[in-house]
C-alpha cells in the first residue's frame, strides 16, 4: 500500500510503500499530528526509516492495497 504526504514549502510529495497488513497508518500520523508530537517515524516495505516533522505536514493521501490489473479482461 502506498501513501503520499504532502509537506509545506515543498513542490513534491513523499511517497512510501508500506508493508502489507499497516491499514491503521493513518490513525498512526493522525495521533501523532493532534498529540503535539515533533515527529512522526515510519518504515517501507524495504525496511527504510523515515523520520517527518509533523508540523511540516499538509496533506496524508492512503492508497488501496488492492493490485492493479493489466491488460485486457474478459
Amino acid at each position: 500500500m502506498d501513501i503520499k504526504i504532502g509537506l509545506a514549502d515543498s513542490p513534491r510529495e513523499l511517497v512510501i510503500k508500506l508493508p502489507e497488513g499497516q491499514d491503521d497508518v493513518l490513525s498512526t500520523v493522525e495521533q501523532a499530528i493532534s498529540g503535539g508530537q515533533p515527529t512522526l517515524k515510519l518504515e517501507d516495505a524495504k525496511g527504510q526509516r523515515y523520520l517527518i516533522r509533523t508540523e511540516r505536514i499538509v496533506y496524508v493521501e492512503q492508497g488501496t492495497a488492492a493490485a492493479r490489473t493489466v491488460g485486457f479482461m474478459r
